[in-house]
């Protein structure tokens, strides 16, 4: 149903069912309202529903009606426990935000009283201590609560940032981080577009600035939708190079580290300040996806009954949030190194990574391949958030909702349906230890506060983080010259990496730093160290100059990681000397990317002796040194100089005789980048766009063809007479068979550069089985840039002629533009194309359309309920408990012949059944009885009508420009030369056969058990 921005009084003439909803859009709920709990499990059942890694064990440490819609926490010196409340998520600005004091009157470990320190917050989601109260994330301010009186609540409110888009919650400013070198962190997305919530979450944000400060520095709007850090007492203000969404997090020596919906842990890996000394080097995203396991990784859910809406994806990470380094110093190995632990909040599970050195980034590997550190079996619980207590306990805060997506991302129909704040009032924070853990003392009350500086000097050294952190921001605070002895000696203690550390950021926020103790730790013997030796000595080039000379002779340091930091901080310099320690640090970790962005990151003005260094030194058997050329050569074209543009063209196009050099396309291609900046007149280059067509059709090196043809796509061809001449020359040599595939498919390519309608028909002919893939799909591309519906008619026409690849990539054509969208959508409609050959991620581009006609048809049409397919006489199977074990002999008897599971178990044929652990039992069953249901993409059957000879069936498992490889049976391939081919086309039907005959209820029950449990053992 359409949202209007009519005055409220008039929506009493509507009906019920759009007034229930407009309530709901407007945040109008009572804050009494309790809703339903039907399906939620109670507090003192819920440990019972979650499976924890083995070694542990979990403790219920607050629930309702103690605490409610929990997402973040802090434990202060003093031992209190202050909670954030967000029960307004999704659509509720009515200010029902709150923080609560929570305490433990009988000290057995247990929260057992709660006082509302603070309220009418309006969607609060983060908090850290700060001076002698707490900070606040609400957007579009962060805020200081301070209770003066000492009755628990704040009477001191003030706004210290501002300026934050009030957007979606999902994306708001959040989780304020203490960093170790003494700034805070901001975790920020920025604004997002919604489509329903224009009046709720259209806010885009203003300058970030610190409203107690009108002449104080500002950042862009929205903070250009980064991350912050700033400096409430001296009002510093910057911004990062990355963003996260919901919670981010620094390992022991700085390294930060983000989390992001389906990207569940990525470094910020080069700083603002480093990337801001040269505009010209372009570089579009400074951090780096550290899973082993990539984006969208599998988790394993064991929900019993998953709650999931329309565009969540099943079975991998969607809604990563809290992403917490461990740092606490009680887990055993090996959570005594780097493990991250991070939220999935959909899947109702907690994921961990264990997080090793990799050059100047990281890895992060999951430690089990087939289960979670954490997962519950109630999809009511929706762990959202983490905290490392001073006991070094993990404390998860549990959300508990019934549903967690927000409604922009779900049907109507669900929408309209209630349900939406269900559990608002509920929610639970669980203590996770190792088994022999005592109950903790913490909740008794601390005296770190009560500390003299001296003392707080000595918790420097602490295993445990919490309480390093704090005694080092308590020590800056105070700023007490008494310490600074204490703190020396500290930073001079042999047995304690940590305590040097935090010794050496404490005085550099006390500003007491001297070069001598800076030169000390250059020297130091762990690489952590010398790392963080270098960074302070970056903050003090100009007040201790002579550090230059220490920094210069650690050119040849062990660790990558101390010598990449030496990089960015060399970067400031320009002196001889500088510059050749930066260059042999580049070369010495040249296969490293972030080293080269770390290296041309300092002034440009070393660009052209560098890249004249490195065409010297070229290695074309190492691709770093291509991928160096491409950077430098992008500076290059991104300049206001057209000569060595011009220069660089030349020499790239003009063939060196008797080899190939990999310089000459990586030059290309580092040029067209920089021209799309177009800074020079394009029309100063006529000259070199001839030479460049020259180059695209008869240049020895494809390579160098190609690249030649990027740069014209980019710059255009002046002279349209010539070009006219040319597209016509290109056509004639695509439709010359007797050319290789390379060279038609290159000719294709080509006609982008002009308009390829009066070529249609020549097109449409090249889009048939018997051409060799690379000719299909260039002149799929090639007709695609018909602006009618030329290409989309003739898909829709062929579709079942289509092979696989090219059948995907004509997909993507219907993706253009509102008339073929409506094309697609009849096509599916009228069961000419399947919803399977859509795929998931275009499935959720189309269902969130922004046409609202579009959109709502193709969630009619993609997000359909299988339901009714299912033969109703196997509902019953449904309500019977399966047996695993049982289930796996059903398995091999029936399936084996043609699955696997995570590649054992069985013959692969069909998809592999380890995949399918998170779909729900009816969706199983639907497909066990009715395989053609929803046919895995590439598991299609197709048929092959020969020139000669019988019709062969089978699937495509590849195809070359000479012929399709089908396997007709499990292991048995059979090779189709194209010239043999009358006909193809695909059948729409699964080669597995239909088991209901073959199967009783308790085995299909079985079955499930069995494919939803993800070991394969």
């Amino acid at each position: 149903m359409k949202k209007t921005n009519q005055d409220h009084i008039s929506l009493i003439f509507y009906t019920t069912l759009f007034l229930t909803w407009c309530v709901i859009l407007t945040g109008c709920r009572k804050k009494e309202e309790t809703g339903s709990r039907e399906g939620s499990t109670p507090p003192d059942k819920a440990i019972a529903t979650f499976e924890l890694e083995p070694g542990f064990k979990m403790e219920l440490l607050a629930s309702e009606p103690m605490v409610a819609s929990p997402v973040d926490m802090e434990i202060d010196e003093y031992g209190r426990l202050y909670v954030v409340e967000m029960p307004g998520y999704p659509l509720d600005k009515s200010g029902t935000g709150r923080i609560k004091l929570l305490s433990d009157s009988d000290g057995d470990g247990v929260m057992d009283k709660s006082t509302v320190f603070a309220e009418d917050l309006i969607l609060p989601n983060g908090i850290l201590r700060w001076k002698k109260g707490i900070m606040i994330t609400d957007a579009p301010n962060v805020l200081y609560l301070e209770d003066t009186d000492g009755d628990g609540k704040a009477d001191v409110r003030d706004t210290l940032l501002t300026g934050f888009s009030l957007s979606n919650p999902h994306v708001n400013v959040n989780n304020p981080v203490y960093g170790i070198d003494n700034w805070i962190h901001l975790s920020h997305l920025g604004a997002i577009g919604t489509r329903k919530y224009g009046t709720e979450f259209g806010d885009l944000g203003s300058e970030i600035h610190f409203p107690s400060q009108p002449d104080g520095p500002r950042l862009p709007k929205n903070a250009d939708s980064r991350n912050v850090r700033f400096r409430p007492e001296s009002h510093e203000l910057e911004l990062a190079s990355g963003k996260s969404q919901f919670g981010h997090s620094f390992d022991r020596w700085g390294h930060h580290f983000f989390t992001h919906n389906q990207n569940h842990i990525y470094q910020e890996v080069i700083g603002a300040s480093y990337l801001a000394r040269n505009p010209d080097l372009l570089i579009s995203d400074a951090t780096q996806v550290i899973s082993d396991h990539g984006k969208s990784a599998e988790v394993f859910q064991i929900t019993k009954n998953p709650d999931r809406q329309l565009f969540t994806p099943v079975g991998v990470t969607t809604s990563s949030s809290g992403l917490t380094a461990y740092l606490g110093g009680a887990f055993p190995p090996p959570y005594d190194g780097t493990v991250t632990f991070v939220a999935e909040s959909v899947s109702n599970l907690v994921h961990v990574d264990i997080v090793k050195d990799s050059g100047a980034t990281f890895t992060a590997t999951r430690q089990h391949s087939d289960k979670e550190f954490l997962a519950s079996k109630d999809s009511w619980s929706r762990p959202v958030n983490m905290y490392v207590g001073p006991d070094g306990a993990l404390y998860v805060l549990d959300y508990y909702r019934q549903t967690i997506e927000h409604p922009e991302w779900m049907s109507d129909e669900a929408v309209a349906a209630g349900g939406l704040y269900n559990g608002h009032d509920m929610g639970r924070i669980y203590r996770i230890t190792p088994t022999n853990f005592k109950k903790p003392e913490w909740t008794k009350g601390l005296k770190l506060g009560d500390a003299t500086s001296e003392q707080l000097v000595t918790y420097l050294e602490d295993p445990n983080s919490w309480w390093r952190l704090n005694a080092q921001r308590l020590l800056v605070d105070r700023a007490d010259q008494k310490a600074i002895p204490a703190l020396i000696k500290m930073s001079e203690n042999p047995a304690s990496p940590m305590g040097r550390l935090h010794a050496l950021w404490t005085l550099e926020g006390m500003k007491s730093l001297t070069a001598d103790l800076v030169a000390r730790a250059l020297k130091d013997q762990v690489p952590g160290i010398r790392e963080n030796a270098i960074r302070l000595a970056e903050l003090h080039r100009k007040d201790f100059p002579g550090l230059s000379a220490n920094l210069l002779a650690m050119v040849n340091d062990k660790d990558p990681k101390v010598r990449f930091q030496l990089l960015c901080t060399l970067g400031y310099s320009s002196t001889p000397e500088a510059g050749a320690a930066r260059q042999q640090l580049l070369f010495r970790d040249l296969n490293d990317d972030w080293v080269q962005i770390a290296a041309l990151s300092a002034n440009s003005s070393q660009t052209a002796p560098l890249l004249k260094t490195v065409m010297t030194a070229y290695r074309s058997d190492n691709p770093a040194y291509a991928s160096l050329v491409q950077r430098l050569t992008t500076i290059v074209g991104a300049g206001s100089d057209p000569e060595p543009i011009k220069a660089l063209i030349k020499r790239a196009i003009t063939p060196v005789p008797g080899k190939k050099s990999g310089w000459q396309p990586a030059v290309l291609a580092g040029l067209t980048d920089g021209l799309k900046r177009k800074k020079i007149d394009f029309a100063v280059l006529e000259n070199e766009q001839k030479q460049l067509i020259i180059s695209a059709f008869n240049n020895p090196q494809a390579a160098v063809r190609k690249a030649s043809l990027q740069v014209l796509k980019v710059t255009g061809v002046r002279d349209s007479l010539y070009l006219a001449k040319e597209i016509e020359k290109a056509m004639s040599i695509a439709q010359n068979k007797k050319l290789s595939d390379e060279k038609r498919a290159e000719a294709l390519n080509f006609m982008a550069l002009g308009y390829p309608a009066p070529y249609a028909g020549t097109l449409q002919q090249l889009i048939v089985p018997q051409e060799q893939p690379a000719v299909q799909l260039a002149a799929l591309k090639i007709l695609a840039l018909v602006p009618d519906l030329t290409v989309t008619n003739y898909v829709l026409k062929q579709w079942d002629a289509l092979t696989p690849d090219v059948r995907d990539a004509a997909m993507n054509t219907f993706m253009t533009s509102p008339e073929r969208v409506t094309q697609l959508l009849t096509a599916i409609e009228t069961k000419k194309v399947k919803p399977e050959s859509v795929g998931w991620p275009r499935s959720v581009q189309l269902m969130s359309h922004s046409d609202e006609k579009l959109r709502d048809k193709a969630r009619t049409l993609l997000a359909k309920n299988d339901k009714d397919k299912v033969n109703k006489d196997y509902q019953k199977a449904l309500e019977l408990t399966g047996d695993a074990s049982k289930g796996k002999l059903v398995y091999m008897q029936n399936c084996a012949l043609c699955h696997q599971v995570r590649g054992g178990i069985g013959v692969s044929y069909g998809p592999d059944l380890g995949t399918v652990h998170n779909w729900l039992s009816k969706d199983l069953m639907a497909n066990i009885l009715d395989p053609s249901l929803s046919i895995a993409p590439g598991f299609d059957l197709w048929e092959v009508e020969l020139k000669d000879g019988d019709p062969v069936q089978g699937m495509i498992m590849s195809e070359t420009s000479a012929a399709i490889n089908l396997r007709t049976a499990p292991g048995i391939d059979k090779t189709i030369n194209r010239q043999d081919i009358k006909s193809l086309k695909v059948l729409n039907l699964s080669v597995m056969p239909v088991l209901a005959s073959q199967i009783d209820h308790q085995k299909m029950a079985d079955l499930i058990a069995f494919l939803k449990n993800s070991k394969t053992e």
